[in-house]
């Protein structure tokens, strides 16, 4: 009831007629739900989550796991997480959540607005406090901006609201639906160096499209243009442009990473690839006291293969 209550508040306060509220979502967390001419797309409020979206006369871009976790301190497995402020492991401390802290806890949704054009934004945020300084002694407000209708743009800025400087990582965990990951050609690397987490991070440099074949997690570097993911089973391409970002990442499971994990069914993995934009690594930002930091992503579907 108390929940029903909340969400009923943040109706009263922020839905848009014509197809944009906030309802609950899989299991009891609120997330926006958004229909209207341009696009369909939902966004949980747990971890700033954009979970679903798919433009008028498109397939569903996005891929989440059937056997995903829908609850509070755990991830949910799919659609474009927010990793911040640090990638993969905590290098000082592996106790620490993996790919930080805040995909795991409730961001305030600020607003909701149509902006013009038709598209719909929603403005969230979440800053540092007691829970956060557990695990990172640094004092931060993130937000988020989300604008969603033909394209899909993601605005993540950082402002450091403390004394000192601080360094952080960050990356727009973008879980992309295809046909089939074998048949898939990842365009816009060749060229890139990149290390190889498979191979105790061995430094490579790829050569032409990236097509895959086994486990892969590469973290590109100096990666700046457009990326398209040419999936040839649905006939499309997905796009992704970037700016403020020095790091592209291409991650699958395959069959024996799959396999380990509780929240992904062991096919799953055919079904999914990770291309997302973001600053790991050699990229990580350094923000001085007072200075803010955007990282923005947007991205495209079309029949037409990028060049």
């Amino acid at each position: 009831m108390a929940n029903d209550a909340r969400i009923l508040a943040l109706n009263e306060s922020l839905a848009l007629p014509g197809g944009v509220q906030i309802v609950e979502g899989n299991g009891g967390l609120p997330k926006i739900q958004i229909h209207t001419a341009s696009a369909e797309s939902e966004i949980y409020l747990h971890g700033a989550q954009v979970t679903a979206w798919k433009p008028a006369g498109a397939d569903e871009v996005l891929f989440v796991s059937e056997k995903s976790h829908w609850e509070d301190g755990r991830a949910i497995r799919g659609g474009i997480p927010v990793c911040f402020p640090w990638f993969r492991a905590k290098a000082d401390d592996p106790k620490a959540p993996a790919h930080g802290f805040v995909r795991t806890r409730e961001w305030k949704l600020e607003a909701l607005t149509e902006e013009p054009g038709g598209s719909i934004c929603a403005y969230l945020s979440t800053e540092s406090d007691a829970t956060t300084r557990r695990w990172w002694p640094f004092e931060f407000r993130l937000e988020y901006r989300i604008t969603v209708g033909g394209l899909l743009t993601l605005e993540l800025r950082l402002k450091n609201t403390g004394q000192s400087a601080l360094r952080f990582e960050e990356a727009l965990h973008t879980y992309f639906n295809v046909g089939d990951v074998e048949r898939v050609k990842v365009r816009g690397l060749d060229g890139a160096a990149y290390l190889d987490n498979r191979d105790g991070n061995r430094r490579r440099t790829q050569t032409g499209d990236l097509q895959l074949s086994a486990q892969t997690d590469n973290a590109f570097s100096g990666t700046s243009g457009p990326v398209g993911i040419v999936d040839e089973v649905l006939g499309r391409t997905l796009r992704t442009e970037k700016r403020n970002s020095g790091s592209t990442i291409v991650w699958n499971p395959w069959r024996d990473g799959a396999v380990s994990m509780s929240d992904f069914e062991a096919d799953e993995w055919r079904r999914m690839l990770c291309v997302e934009g973001g600053n790991i690594l050699d990229s990580a930002v350094l923000l001085e006291p007072q200075e803010a930091h955007t990282l923005t992503v947007e991205i495209s579907t079309a029949t037409k293969q990028v060049q």
